[in-house]
């Protein structure tokens, strides 16, 4: 199949959740004998790594990319008076939207894979009427229309909404209306769609509220669009992400995530000033590495009154010397959907983990055995602490998340769902 992938971001490097989630797509799709069509935002930090998307793809098109507060607060503006989410608006470019039709329009398109909400807007009036049905194979889409698949990764709605429970009261109204706005979008382009790709089973549930609230239906109703939402997790190269050998005495602590991101940068925050300071009250020797493309200000004035026991590195390129250095890794992120690549990432790395139960939500791991789970600051102080005082639980949980990365969440493994779809050994054409 000829198939058009829509990103709102170059997928790679493969540094951070999205970007590795759609690069195991793209490889998998190529692999499988699709010819890939890349249509994709890029930022100006982005042009050097334009060479590696081109090496899997038959074409590539890429549409600049800028932001700035002054644009995000017109989009802001420009959302309220249309109704739509600020998400969708923020990203609504002219030069994607042409170069989507014209791609279209010659008919020599099979299917779109549309990455992540705010590309969905781009094929919209390409998609299938909600009545129409055909949800099982490619032969029973409208003549002369794509086979549209929605790659949603998480429900982003659900994101918004917890979000809320964190933010400043000046905020929450805002959250509020986008978490609305952004619900009945999700649920537009499910019923439109058709196949919608969540990464877990939680997010699916999610989706089909969001679908059914777009519909006017109350919770108990169910719709033919649900039928085909389905859950491929995100995949880890197992061959690619080996173990770590880890430095054996340190008490060094590790956070790892793209630190833009406000449920990233929420975490750690909360772990610098809540959970850290009871670690350090039993473990003074104990130290803390943050890593992460931008972090706030904030973090910096948090962690130059922990006596230096906190560096903030930035984003780094290669994660290995720290992971070798470290002797666990925290995930303490307390909202969020979908699954948390630098988890699976960590089981594959062999690094002991803790992290909390938002951070652990569709990710097929038993707290105890893979990794240690708690959500109050004293339980989860403890658990580092007991990783940093004994090897042996930091050795068990490594082997253990080593397994589990293999057994079930290896990239040829899990990706053999978009089989299912787009089928395998397509010949491009001629």
């Amino acid at each position: 199949m000829r198939i058009l992938v829509l990103t709102q971001i170059l997928p790679f490097p493969p540094d951070a959740g999205p970007r590795v989630k759609t690069w195991h797509v793209l490889r998998h799709l190529a692999e499988a004998g699709h010819e890939l069509v890349l249509a994709t935002f890029l930022r100006p930090e982005e042009h050097e790594y334009l060479p590696a998307v081109q090496a899997i793809c038959r074409e590539v098109h890429a549409i600049p990319l800028t932001r700035s507060r002054i644009a995000d607060g017109w989009h802001w503006i420009k959302s309220n008076l249309r109704g739509r989410p600020f998400l969708i608006e923020r990203d609504d470019k002219r030069e994607m939207r042409a170069l989507v039709d014209q791609l279209l329009a010659g008919g020599e398109i099979d299917a779109v894979h549309v990455d992540q909400l705010t590309m969905g807007q781009f094929v919209t009036h390409w998609m299938r009427p909600p009545a129409m049905a055909g949800p099982d194979n490619l032969a029973m889409r409208h003549p002369g229309r794509p086979l549209i698949v929605f790659d949603a990764h998480n429900a982003v709605w659900m994101i918004l909404n917890r979000m809320r429970r964190t933010s400043s009261l000046l905020v929450r109204p805002m959250l509020a209306l986008e978490t609305h706005r952004v619900k009945h979008y999700e649920g537009m382009l499910v019923a439109g769609s058709d196949f919608t790709l969540v990464v877990s089973k939680r997010d699916q549930g999610f989706l089909e509220e969001a679908n059914r609230v777009w519909r006017g239906r109350r919770a108990s109703a169910t719709g033919e669009a649900e039928d085909r939402i389905r859950v491929i997790p995100i995949a880890v190269d197992t061959e690619e992400l080996k173990p770590v050998p880890r430095r054996s005495g340190s008490k060094n602590i590790l956070t790892l995530g793209t630190l833009h991101y406000p449920p990233n940068a929420d975490g750690v925050r909360w772990f610098m000033t809540e959970v850290f300071p009871l670690i350090l009250a039993r473990v003074p020797e104990a130290s803390m590495t943050v890593i992460g493309k931008n972090p706030p200000v904030e973090l910096g004035r948090i962690a130059a009154g922990l006596n230096g026991r906190v560096t903030i590195e930035g984003y780094v390129a290669d994660l290995a010397p720290y992971l070798s250095a470290a002797a666990v890794l925290v995930v303490p992120v307390r909202v969020g959907g979908g699954m948390r690549v630098r988890i699976l990432e960590a089981f594959a790395r062999a690094m002991p983990t803790v992290t909390t139960s938002v951070g652990l939500e569709g990710i097929e791991a038993q707290p105890g055995e893979h990794v240690l789970v708690a959500d109050t600051a004293d339980l989860f102080a403890n658990h580092v602490i007991t990783l940093l005082q004994d090897e042996v639980s930091q050795a068990s949980l490594a082997v253990n998340g080593r397994w589990l990365a293999e057994a079930r969440y290896e990239r040829h493994r899990v990706l053999a769902g978009l089989d299912h779809i787009y089928g395998t050994n397509g010949r491009p054409r001629s």
